[in-house]
């Protein structure tokens, strides 16, 4: 009776213990089916408050397909008009940092946070509607990685759409590269090499982890941001594009973008790949080198196009150093310029699929964005 006795309170007690593990195992598929609505929930509600009075369905058709293809990481904060007039001081002229096509950026503080971030209002009659703001929503909530801006969150009371970042000190490429004033320190060889391979680490991510694929679409000087270090993070998200799955090589598209910058695959068809946004750095690329804009309306007519003027040199060797910026002042390894344009090159063929990966881009920028000892050795011609 003893023994009988025994083995029943040791069946008890593992049946507790099954029972507690069934609880356990019960409890964490209910908070993970509770954060799954959450987010379905919260994805929602984004759609409902970014739509007006028409397209309300195919945003809400957005939302669920993102939220289909990953996990989705959404913004922790939906902030008040109020409280981002207060974080700029009702944008105060004075705290612009940027202006364009989209809108205006300023610098904005929160009180609550102890934050500094960039406020992005969009232009109500702007490029970037509706459909744009819920996508660049949507689209950082699906990715993260310390090469792509970080969004903190965003506001949709009434016709206002504004998005709020995490803040760069030191703006944009372009401030740094293009145009620059006379007393303006141009960036150093290494400096751009280093900007163009980081930039590029987070065009890789987008393409080969993000899944499915992203196409960024809109990858210009404007849109890389710089922080204390010079690190690079690409911004503004309002074009990104979920890339094709399956079988697909590409997905059709109404052609959007930035003039100059657009692969000409797609520009003429609407056809969009990742080997677009390779196209496209490339020509930014090229600017890093150069420092000349894609278009420049103040260059003599054979010069106005910057890849229309580079390709005829890009056949001739011995012509390499005439496409170097000369704010360098001949301040740069022959052998890395030669290398880098090697690069640009093939980035910019005019066929898609003879462009180089995106990771195989970032494995010859990591080389070219390093200091060696033969840098200042003469290349063969």
């Amino acid at each position: 009776m003893r023994v009988l006795s025994c083995c029943r309170i040791k069946r008890s007690d593992t049946m507790k213990k099954t029972s507690l593990k069934s609880s356990k195992s019960s409890v964490h598929e209910i908070k993970k089916a509770s954060h799954k609505y959450d987010d379905v929930h919260a994805l929602s509600t984004i759609a409902r408050s970014i739509s007006m009075n028409t397209g309300t369905t195919k945003q809400r058709m957005i939302a669920e397909d993102i939220l289909r293809h990953g996990h989705v990481r959404v913004p922790a904060e939906i902030f008040t008009f109020r409280e981002l007039a207060n974080a700029t001081e009702n944008f105060n002229p004075e705290l612009l940092v940027g202006e364009g096509g989209f809108g205006r950026v300023y610098k904005g503080y929160l009180k609550k946070t102890n934050q500094v971030v960039a406020v992005k209002q969009l232009d109500r009659n702007g490029v970037q509607g509706n459909r744009e703001f819920l996508a660049e929503v949507l689209t950082l909530s699906l990715v993260h990685h310390p090469n792509l801006v970080n969004l903190i969150g965003y506001c949709a009371d009434g016709h206002q759409r504004i998005l709020v970042y995490e803040y760069m000190c030191n703006g944009s490429l372009e401030h740094h590269l293009l145009d620059l004033p006379p007393n303006k320190k141009p960036l150093d060889w290494y400096t751009r090499m280093h900007i163009a391979k980081v930039a590029a680490q987070g065009l890789e991510y987008l393409h080969d982890t993000a899944n499915p694929p992203i196409i960024y679409r809109d990858f210009k000087a404007s849109n890389i941001l710089l922080d204390e270090n010079f690190n690079p993070k690409l911004s503004d998200f309002g074009l990104a594009k979920l890339g094709p799955t399956g079988e697909q090589d590409h997905v059709s598209t109404r052609v959007m973008g930035t003039y100059g910058y657009c692969a000409p695959e797609y520009a003429q068809t609407g056809q969009l790949t990742t080997k677009s946004d390779v196209y496209s750095f490339g020509v930014v690329f090229l600017e890093i080198i150069s420092g000349r804009r894609v278009i420049d309306n103040t260059k003599p007519p054979e010069e106005e196009n910057l890849i229309s003027w580079a390709k005829p040199l890009f056949k001739d060797r011995r012509k390499f150093t005439v496409m170097a910026d000369p704010l360098l002042e001949g301040k740069y390894p022959v052998k890395g310029l030669y290398q880098a344009l090697a690069v640009a090159a093939m980035c910019l063929q005019e066929e898609a699929s003879t462009r180089p990966l995106i990771g195989d881009v970032v494995t010859a920028l990591e080389y070219l964005a390093m200091k060696t000892d033969d840098d200042s050795s003469e290349p063969e011609v």
